[in-house]
């Protein structure tokens, strides 16, 4: 054992760690939805990975700033002391759009970037610094990348400014090599991030396929990607959101391949925290959907829509406990 000691000691590895000393307790951020936290995570209580990197996908209008800023807001909604690093691609950005999604606007830093150079050393200078903090001092810290496919390199740029029509080959192992450098250093950190990205159909296949663009990095390095799509939802004639279908294409905390349903609303709101409990209830067999209406177990048959108006009265502590037993059934692994 003295020798397993001294290996650790004298290789100086500040990550080196016996075996048995690995902190296995999983850190989430809850993303605001119950029945994605499900998806996401095989617990309607857990959520996106808290030290690893999650990808959302999409095509163009699926509300992917719109969820990445709903997930901003429920970390900082879930401490006082919660920071966000914004690494803003598009100029997207602005003080209204995150006053108006109910976002603290003090504790988000917004950094525009440029190449896929800069975000790399920006984000590498932010983890080196939160590192350097004693450990008592740290504030729970997440960053957002929107979006990688926005990047570009300094190659491309001097290119093009050489009036040069060339395609740059060297991206993707640029994206390659930025995620490798973050992936560890995020994990010790204790540093979630979140990158959205566009998607692409695949050309040739026999059936309809979405893939990320920027490469196989990002593919690699995130523990959870998510495709999104979408249908817009209308009150009367004004869209007031969108139902999002969320699906994952990758997952290293529960069922690969499997969907649900979210709502996603343009204001303050954010994600619906209910929607989705009531057909995963129905899919565990806790109650019936009779003509729109449910019998919560009290005999009385109820509207969904009087049941999400005043959700808290419904789904008591008792219901959700059943909730996350099914949920568990459903998308954890080995269920």
């Amino acid at each position: 054992m003295n020798f397993i000691k001294d290996i650790i000691k004298d290789i100086g590895n500040e990550y080196a760690t016996l075996a048995a000393d690995i902190d296995e307790a999983e850190r989430f951020v809850d993303t605001g939805s119950y029945v994605l936290n499900a998806l996401v995570s095989g617990s309607i209580n857990g959520g996106f990975s808290g030290n690893k990197i999650t990808a959302i996908a999409g095509e163009s209008s699926t509300g992917k700033t719109f969820f990445a800023l709903a997930v901003v807001r429920s970390f900082l909604d879930s401490d006082p002391n919660a920071i966000a690093v914004y690494f803003d691609t598009e100029s997207a950005i602005t003080r209204s759009l995150l006053e108006d999604r109910g976002i603290d606007t003090s504790r988000v830093v917004v950094l525009n970037v440029v190449t896929i150079e800069e975000f790399r050393t920006k984000a590498l200078q932010c983890v080196d610094k939160y590192m350097k903090q004693d450990e008592g001092d740290r504030q729970p810290m997440m960053f957002v990348l929107d979006s990688l496919g926005m990047l570009s390199t300094e190659k491309e740029i001097g290119d093009a400014l050489a009036e040069k029509n060339v395609r740059d080959m060297t991206k993707s192992q640029l994206v390659k090599g930025a995620f490798r450098m973050l992936t560890l250093k995020l994990g010790q950190a204790d540093v979630p991030l979140i990158v959205t990205n566009h998607t692409y159909d695949v050309i040739g296949s026999y059936v309809p396929t979405k893939e990320m663009g920027g490469g196989s990095g990002l593919k690699y390095a995130a523990s959870t990607i998510i495709y999104l799509s979408k249908k817009k939802e209308k009150d009367g004639k004004e869209v007031i959101g969108n139902l999002i279908k969320a699906k994952t294409a990758k997952s290293r905390l529960s069922k690969e391949n499997q969907e649900v349903t979210i709502r996603l609303y343009y204001d303050e709101r954010g994600l619906d925290k209910y929607y989705g409990l009531l057909e995963l209830g129905e899919l565990g067999g806790m109650w019936k959907n009779v003509a729109g209406r449910y019998d919560m177990g009290d005999g009385k048959k109820v509207y969904a829509k009087t049941i999400m108006e005043d959700p808290e009265k419904y789904f008591t502590e008792e219901v959700m406990e059943k909730l996350d037993v099914i949920a568990k059934g459903n998308f954890s692994y080995g269920s």
